[in-house]
């Protein structure tokens, strides 16, 4: 059994996110004592786990850590890094803040200050997140070791060894759960369309989901394989099959992640 991380981290932010990842690093066995959040929302304070600590101020909370994870808006980072900059030290920064560059990041904090940025989704929230990690060149491999042991506790990762790759992580596992969630839309309107009721055609659809979903991941196969498995010539699924492709379905959804790409792209540099 994995050793419970015991490292103390300090999250910055008290949202959905900080939430997530806390409530995750608990399941794994870390002890509430060793996490710490700050938040100028009171109920986002009140809010947090059993046993976590809640300050209202940033400064308070980063004393009592080895770790600091930046779960704010990105409108906030500057001055939040300019606060920090003073007392931070050598600390691991570790920011979830979308389309914050390292090189603002380190402009904020200071230089030498080892940071590791990173990409979650929304199914973090449900501890099936997938993450991209980018490191700064003075991050250590104990430091990479330290961000894997908290940030696994939302779901899988993976390590990026440029930093423009976390565009494209944005554009496909960031921005991922809404295609996902339109998919369904489409197909449960579908169905009610076919005379199934609302609450028939969701359970349908979200466990067809979710099923196909287990076998693409879990699969040997690549999943041309798996869709050819259960396309039989001339049936139903040939006839849907065909009416996609005939729809352009795959350009339109390497137009559609093609465009959040640029636009994360642009965001990060506005």
């Amino acid at each position: 059994m994995e050793k419970p991380m015991q490292e103390k981290v300090a999250f910055l932010g008290a949202g959905n996110i900080a939430k997530a990842i806390m409530g995750g690093m608990l399941k794994k066995g870390v002890s509430p004592s060793s996490l710490f959040a700050a938040d100028p929302s009171q109920n986002q304070i009140a809010a947090l786990p059993s046993g976590v600590t809640g300050f209202s101020d940033n400064l308070k909370a980063i004393a009592q850590a080895d770790v600091v994870v930046l779960a704010v808006k990105p409108n906030t980072i500057a001055e939040l890094c300019a606060s920090l900059s003073p007392t931070i030290g050598n600390r691991l920064v570790i920011s979830v803040a979308a389309g914050i560059q390292s090189g603002t990041l380190q402009a904020g904090l200071g230089a030498s200050v080892p940071i590791i940025r990173c990409m979650p989704n929304t199914p973090a929230l449900v501890q099936a997140g997938m993450t991209g990690l980018f490191a700064t060149s003075n991050v250590t491999d104990a430091q990479k070791q330290s961000a894997e042991n908290i940030l696994s506790a939302i779901g899988l990762l993976e390590w990026f060894p440029r930093e423009s790759d976390l565009d494209a992580v944005t554009a496909v596992s960031g921005s991922g759960p809404a295609y996902f969630f339109l998919v369904i839309e489409a197909m449960e309107a579908a169905a009610v369309e076919l005379g199934l009721t609302p609450e028939v055609a969701h359970q349908l659809v979200t466990q067809t989901a979710l099923g196909a979903a287990m076998m693409a991941r879990d699969s040997t196969d690549p999943v041309s394989i798996l869709r050819n498995n259960v396309t039989s010539p001339g049936g139903t699924t040939a006839a849907a099959i065909n009416s996609l492709t005939e729809d352009q379905i795959p350009a339109i959804f390497a137009r559609a992640i093609a465009s959040a790409h640029k636009r994360s792209i642009e965001l990060a540099n506005e």
